[in-house]
């Protein structure tokens, strides 16, 4: 051992007593009696080496069967060490220190009393809900022996053990072992560089720092650092450390260093292996959930597709049993048409999700008018608006720009996913509000645009707003539980609105009803400027239940350079139209809400017009359809409709022609009678029997020869035989044996003939994704309907191409 550098001189009982303690210091690191408890009420032993009851004196099954592992009960009769030991305990866990060291007379089995130190260490470890401490209880009353082996063990104690003393400028060695000096190659009072180690790693210099202070106040220490060997490889050292004395009001360190470098790399690769099943087993159960909630989606799907199949079946067999009944017939005709179009909103919503899924998704871009999508959704969910009971306004706040550029099916295709839950989640007569916001976009050229779909219905509870976007989830509640939907709406929506840069967002209280934000980015297009500004202000009343709607309207109608003034009742709307005419001052015009409580637009209208006679015009609001009131609102003196939102250009279209008698084109196309294409000629692509009848009868109904063919290339053939100018329009399916649609496509377009380029082809396919249609374009195609056929689309492409 090195000679210690020189001390004054000391007391021989002093110095006796302090290499005794190093002595006993350096045992209990050593871990010479070592005992695992609980930080219960009884500090209660789970664990304990032998040497815990030779130096209690107890044999382990005696020890047991008297205090049960209590250690309140084997200090039963020495009630003050107990309250000693327990107040240590307590009072290092509330200040949030690692561990306590305590000095303490123990009782043995035979009575006698023996002074021991408790060195606990706190760890992250709990059983049975309670934290574990580790204790290490060290006989201090063997100090002449423990003297007289010190030489011996300090030498050949296996590892590293150094004594430091820590000054001001940091820790300086005072003396060492054989096996310190031989790894770290000291020399005399050279202290190993960043205090502890040879090694100076920005690890080993945080650890350092995090020590000392603790060091300066003499409290134990325990920590890890890195070394290098003679070899240059990394060895990894446990450091434990505990002040023994102070020299000059600096405290003296006695540090033992055990190599646990192989431990570190077993834990390191046990960490690896943990976190590696660790990743498995969350994809295990991520694979689980996922085949849970799809056996769960086809068990809901079962159900709901058979819904609507055995609505169809049902009312076709009713309809063959009264085939003579022409109104039952009807009946059942009207119900099928109802469940055929359900059931295909449940296969589309399908295939869409498959689609998303497989990133095979695309978005078109093409100018459209917002006004065109808001009124095409009513129009759609209208009947179950009106059967339910639903009031449903739209509110418009300063939509500028309304015509823009963007996917107008995918965003009506969110739009309708939205307000359809609305709908059917709201209890009958409930309150379902539309509000649609232009915000500026940080992208040149782009608006912001909100739409925020309030209602009053049932709403979600906090557990199912977290997975309310997850495919295949539905709310499990009574309330919902028989709503007929296949938990893929949302999901869908919620990719279609992020591919177009958008978010959807959604607040809800249970009990109380939900508000769904969409909000995207849209290109601008360039608006054609509306020719109507009034050369002087004149007064327009607008009669509407709803505030918001009247003020709106207002702001509308005073950027046209009208005087918008508004009431909220019909009750109103009569007297202040009574006072205005009285004074000679009449409105230049009304616009009347349809749906208000007490007195509808109609009857108000009926009683203005007996008091004021037919001079002021009068038009109708109606977020609605009113093809069902047309004659009976004309009858009361109504002079025209416009459909809400109250955009500039519905106000502009509705003065221009019902107020100023001009012609403009009309907000909605009525619809027109069947037209008759006597003399045209079709030829109809199609391999699906079943299929090729059903549109075979639907074409002749217009009046047109129809001709068949039953794949690609039979088309071509026939298309080369005839004569030029033969075929007036083509439809053709896609997916066809022997050749399919596109590549028929391609070859007509190629013959050498005038008619080949010029004939119109038209997709009749059940390929309805925007690739799809731009594939057929690409192909040549001229247009694309969708399967199943709708009369609307197929009287729409006859008008266009050969009307």
């Amino acid at each position: 051992m090195a000679k210690m550098p020189e001390e004054k001189p000391m007391e021989r009982p002093a110095m006796a007593l302090a290499a005794d303690y190093e002595y006993n210091t350096l045992m209990r690191l050593l871990g010479v009696s070592v005992s695992k408890h609980l930080l219960d009420e009884h500090f209660t032993v789970i664990w304990a080496n032998d040497f815990y009851y030779q130096l209690i004196g107890w044999p382990r099954e005696e020890y047991e069967a008297t205090f049960h592992n209590h250690c309140d009960l084997y200090y039963r009769n020495d009630q003050a060490e107990w309250k000693r030991l327990t107040d240590m305990v307590t009072d290092s866990l509330m200040n949030g220190r690692s561990g306590y060291n305590l000095v303490t007379p123990l009782r043995r089995r035979n009575g006698e009393y023996i002074w021991v130190k408790f060195s606990a260490a706190f760890s992250d470890e709990y059983v049975d809900g309670y934290q574990v401490a580790y204790t290490v209880m060290t006989n201090i009353d063997d100090l002449v022996r423990m003297q007289k082996e010190q030489s011996v063990t300090y030498d050949n104690i296996p590892g590293f053990v150094a004594k430091f003393c820590l000054r001001g400028d940091g820790l300086h060695l005072l003396d060492a072992n054989d096996r310190f000096r031989a790894f770290f190659g000291c020399e005399g009072q050279c202290g190993p560089a960043c205090g502890l180690s040879n090694l100076d790693t920005v690890q080993n210099r945080t650890t350092y720092v995090q020590n000392l202070p603790l060091m300066r106040e003499g409290k134990h220490v325990h920590f890890t650092l890195q070394a290098v060997d003679h070899g240059g490889g990394n060895v990894w050292l446990q450091v434990n450390g505990d002040c023994i004395d102070h020299i000059g009001g600096d405290p003296v360190y006695l540090v033992i260093y055990i190599d646990i470098t192989d431990i570190t790399e077993q834990r390191e690769l046990q960490r690896q292996l943990e976190e590696r099943s660790r990743l498995l087993h969350e994809a295990l159960e991520a694979a689980k959930k996922a085949n849970r909630a799809k056996s769960d989606f086809l068990s809901r799907m079962s159900h709901d597709i058979r819904t609507p199949m055995n609505a169809v079946m049902g009312m076709s067999a009713i309809a063959a049993s009264h085939i003579d009944d022409k109104e039952r017939v009807l009946d059942c005709l009207a119900k099928i048409d109802v469940s055929a179009k359900l059931l295909l909103s449940l296969i589309n919503e399908v295939l869409d999700m498959s689609k998303i899924e497989s990133g095979r998704i695309t978005m078109a871009q093409e100018e459209f008018a917002l006004g065109d999508v808001i009124q095409n959704i009513v129009t759609i969910t209208q009947p179950s608006i009106l059967e339910k009971g639903h009031s449903f306004d739209i509110h418009d706040y300063g939509i500028r720009h309304e015509r823009v550029v963007g996917d107008p099916n995918r965003l009506e295709q969110v739009f309708l996913n939205v307000l359809s839950n609305s709908i059917k989640y709201t209890p009958d007569r409930g309150s379902i509000v539309l509000e649609m916001r232009e915000t500026p976009c940080q992208r040149e050229g782009y608006g912001r645009y909100e739409f925020i779909f309030r209602d009053n219905g049932y709403g979600m509870t906090p557990q199912f707003l977290e997975k309310l976007f997850t495919p295949f989830e539905r709310a499990d509640d009574e309330t919902v539980h028989t709503i007929q939907g296949t938990g893929l709406g949302m999901a869908i929506s919620q990719n279609i609105v992020r591919m177009m840069g958008g978010e959807i967002e959604v607040e809800s209280a249970y009990g109380k009803g939900s508000a769904f934000t969409v909000s995207v980015c849209l290109q601008l297009q360039g608006e054609e400027s509306e020719d109507f500004e009034m050369p002087d202000s004149r007064p327009v009343l607008v009669v509407d239940d709803d505030r918001i709607a009247c003020e709106t309207t207002c702001e509308r109608l005073d950027e046209m350079g009208l005087d918008g003034r508004w009431v909220l009742s019909g009750g109103e709307a009569v007297k202040r139209v009574s006072e205005a005419h009285r004074a000679g001052e009449d409105f230049f015009a009304i616009l009347i809400d349809m749906k208000m409580p007490g007195m509808d637009g109609i009857e108000t209208a009926r009683q203005i017009r007996a008091e004021v006679g037919a001079g002021v015009p009068i038009i109708l609001l109606s977020a609605y359809d009113w093809t069902d009131y047309e004659a009976e609102a004309r009858a009361a003196g109504i002079n025209g409709f416009v459909g809400k939102p109250m955009l500039k250009s519905n106000l502009v279209y509705a003065f221009k022609r019902y107020v100023l008698g001009e012609a403009a084109p009309a907000a909605v196309t009525p619809a027109e009678p069947a037209r008759s294409y006597a003399g045209k000629r079709l030829l109809l692509v199609e391999d699906n029997d079943l299929n090729r009848e059903i549109a075979t009868e639907i074409l002749s109904g217009t009046g047109a020869a129809v001709e068949t063919a039953a794949n690609g290339l039979e088309a071509v053939e026939r298309f080369s035989a005839s004569s030029e100018g033969y075929y007036d329009l083509v439809f053709m399916d896609l997916q066809m044996p022997i050749m399919g649609g596109i590549e028929a496509s391609v070859r007509i377009r190629g013959l050498q003939r005038k008619d080949a380029k010029a004939v119109p082809i038209v997709a009749m396919t059940a390929n309805v994704f925007a690739e799809d249609v731009e594939q057929s374009k690409a192909a040549g195609m001229n247009d694309h309907l969708p399967k199943p056929l709708d009369l609307g689309q197929i009287a729409r492409v006859l008008e266009q191409y050969i009307g």
